[in-house]
């Protein structure tokens, strides 16, 4: 009977949606409710497959395992002989009143039991029941560094100091700072030597090349410059960041220039042709240090997005990454000799050995916000901080043995005592400290110090150590 179509019209679409998807299932209901009975044959070797499939080498452990104890249970003595056999032990050796003196005298020590193997008897001594002392793990003890003094205060910029390169020469050091200005320094006198003008916003980052009589300054203008040092000009501009820049690295034999910045990258550029060799992209947020060095990895950068990664220079890509921070990581620095290097941010200080990144230990203590970290050839780690606190470490044992707050310049607020930066000249005799009072604190070692007046308080915690 044909349909008009007024009566089509009458039914919505949903209406027409329902009706097609109820026939549909009126369809297949009678398959549904009518499925074949389960064979329970076929179903339990499916299950067995399954089984062996999923837990095979369980299974196969725990029947070796099974095998092995009814095969020692065989070969052991009943009860009865075994408890003759310890009467008979207690009787012929009886413990040394040497040895149970030497065990209490140690009470603080872990003492474990070594159990009694199957089948032995009094003629094996080896395998007989004996008392064992475990010694614990022993931590060398720190060596002794003379505490540090602020020797010099430096005064002359006008903004926030953020960056310090020492030359390799040791005459001279240069800073930059929020007042868009770098400025050269006596390094004997704290003489201002020369200001160097040319960046339009802070001065982020500064590398003097050991080869060359180049500076090279980075900042949050986006721009990387390189300045003639017997010219006093910029000589070369290296164009590429996408953003602030917030700091730079020298590779120590070739004439490379890491930069690195907000844009969450790194960059490598050519010092002569001002070509940008590799973009090492990987980090998800601001890159906010980079160290070079000449084994591998030749780069390592650590960023605000928690993680430290090292970087194949050659073919420009990430070897590994470092996640044992949970805080943004704000500093590196490379130990002098050894072939490690330390990390700090927000939650700790951490050592690290190359080439691989192999976790080391934490430098726990310094309860605020790192900025910087130096090391010397002594094994003195120094780590400055937002609240303006300078804490001394041994590089070896991760002792904190002293701990410094910088004293605020009168006429600044007691907010501006934060430390952006520091460095060891390069005898390793003094420190530079660039600071949000607008000065630079240089401090040198207690010349009058000894053990015996700074004694060392060394408390070994073994599990703090052991922690990431």
């Amino acid at each position: 009977m044909p349909v008009s179509s007024d009566e089509v019209q009458r039914h919505s679409v949903h209406t027409l949606v329902f009706r097609s998807l109820k026939r549909t299932h009126d369809m297949f209901l009678c398959d549904q409710g009518a499925l074949p009975p389960l064979e329970e044959k076929l179903e339990k070797l499916r299950r067995d497959i399954k089984i062996k499939d999923q837990y095979g080498p369980i299974l196969d452990m725990v029947i070796q395992n099974k095998r092995r104890a009814a095969a020692e249970a065989a070969l052991a003595p009943p009860k009865e002989i075994q408890q003759l056999q310890r009467i008979q032990e207690e009787i012929i050796a009886p413990p040394s009143p040497v040895a149970l003196t030497n065990a209490a005298s140690v009470p603080n020590q872990n003492m474990s039991l070594v159990p009694v193997m199957p089948g032995a008897g009094a003629n094996n001594p080896s395998s007989t029941q004996q008392l064992m002392i475990r010694k614990a793990p022993i931590l060398p003890k720190p060596k002794w560094h003379p505490p540090w003094k602020l020797a010099r205060v430096i005064s002359g910029h006008l903004g926030w100091v953020r960056c310090v390169a020492v030359e390799p020469g040791n005459e001279w050091f240069a800073t930059g700072s929020n007042d868009r200005i770098i400025k050269i320094w006596d390094l004997a006198s704290g003489q201002l030597k020369l200001s160097l003008t040319g960046h339009v916003s802070t001065v982020r980052g500064l590398a003097v090349s050991p080869r060359h009589p180049y500076l090279f300054s980075c900042g949050e203008d986006k721009q990387v410059k390189c300045w003639d040092l017997e010219y006093n000009k910029v000589i070369r501009h290296y164009h590429g960041h996408l953003s602030a820049c917030h700091g730079l690295a020298l590779h120590p034999t070739i004439d490379v220039l890491i930069s690195c910045g907000r844009d969450s990258t790194a960059r490598v550029w050519d010092m002569r042709s001002k070509a940008n060799i590799h973009t090492l992209i990987g980090h998800s947020n601001t890159v906010a240090s980079v160290v070079a060095q000449a084994s591998e990895p030749q780069v390592i950068t650590g960023s605000h997005d928690t993680t430290i990664r090292l970087w194949d220079l050659a073919a420009g890509k990430s070897i590994c990454s470092l996640t044992h921070h949970k805080k943004s990581v704000r500093a590196l620095t490379l130990h002098p000799d050894l072939y490690t290097f330390a990390s700090g941010g927000p939650d700790n200080i951490k050592q690290w050995k190359c080439p691989k990144g192999i976790f080391i230990q934490n430098l726990s203590g310094h309860n605020a916000i790192v900025n910087c970290l130096a090391v010397n050839r002594e094994g003195v780690l120094v780590s400055g901080a937002d609240n303006g606190t300078v804490y001394f470490w041994d590089w070896r044992t991760g002792y904190n043995f002293q701990k410094l707050q910088a004293p605020v310049q009168p006429g600044s607020m007691d907010s501006e005592s934060g430390v952006f930066a520091m460095a060891f000249d390069q005898s390793g005799s003094r420190l530079i400290t660039c600071d949000a009072d607008k000065t630079i604190k240089i401090y040198k070692e207690d010349d009058s110090a000894s053990e015996e007046s700074h004694p060392i308080n060394w408390k070994p915690d073994i599990i703090k150590r052991r922690k990431y």
